[in-house]
C-alpha cells in the first residue's frame, strides 16, 4: 500500500497533463472526435468494455450503460460551473482502475462495478462538460456517440477474442485488463 501511495504522488504532477485543452468544443463532429484523439479517453473507454466482458452477463450492457450515464451527470456538472477536485487525476486513473480490476479477473457484484466505472465517468464528462460551450447539447452528443462506440469496441474485441481463445479467452480479457492499467500508469507518467 505504501509503494502504490508514493508512485501516486509521483505521478500526480503529470497527471495535470492528462486532459488539456483540445480546441474548440463545438458541435457533434468536435464531440465525438475528442475521445478518439486522445490515448487517456481511448485506454480508458475500452477498459470499460473488456471490464464487462470479463464480468459478464448483464454487466455486458450496464456497465457501460452506467458509465455514460454518469459521464452525462459530470457533463452536466462542468457545464454548470460546478467545481469538482481531482478531474484530471481521476481521467488518468481511470484505466489503471479499470484494467487493474479487470485483470485481477475477480467476480464483482453488476452494481459495484456500475458504481466503480460511473465514479470514474464523472470526471471524464465534469471535464468535457468545463470546456464545452454553454448550450453544448449536440457536443455532449457526439462525445456519449464515440464513448459508446469505445465501449462496443471493447467488449467486440474481447468477445472475439474469447471466442478465437476459446477456454482461454477470460484469461486473455484480464491480461488486455492489465494492459490497459499499463497504458494508464504510463499516460499519468508521461511516458506514452
Amino acid at each position: 500500500m505504501r509503494a502504490l501511495l508514493v508512485a501516486l504522488f509521483i505521478l500526480v504532477p503529470t497527471a495535470a497533463f492528462a486532459h488539456p485543452g483540445h480546441g474548440d468544443a463545438i458541435g457533434a463532429a468536435a464531440g465525438f472526435l475528442h475521445p478518439l484523439g486522445g490515448l487517456d479517453h481511448v485506454l480508458a473507454m475500452i477498459a470499460v468494455g473488456v471490464f464487462a466482458v470479463v464480468l459478464g452477463g448483464r454487466a455486458l450492457i450496464l456497465v457501460p450503460l452506467s458509465f455514460l450515464g454518469m459521464m452525462a451527470v459530470g457533463y452536466l456538472l462542468g457545464v454548470s460551473g460546478v467545481q469538482l477536485p481531482f478531474v484530471e487525476l481521476g481521467i488518468g486513473l481511470s484505466s489503471v482502475v479499470i484494467g487493474g480490476v479487470a485483470a485481477s479477473g475477480r467476480s464483482m457484484p453488476v452494481a459495484a462495478a456500475m458504481s466503480l466505472v460511473g465514479a470514474f465517468a464523472v470526471f471524464h464528462g465534469h471535464a468535457h462538460g468545463a470546456e464545452a460551450p454553454a448550450g453544448g447539447l449536440d457536443y455532449a452528443l457526439g462525445l456519449s456517440a464515440a464513448t459508446a462506440l469505445l465501449h462496443a469496441a471493447g467488449i467486440a474485441g474481447a468477445l472475439a477474442v474469447a471466442r478465437l481463445a476459446d477456454r482461454h479467452g477470460r484469461t486473455i480479457a484480464q491480461v488486455a485488463g492489465g494492459v490497459f492499467a499499463l497504458g494508464g500508469i504510463g499516460v499519468l507518467a508521461g511516458w506514452l
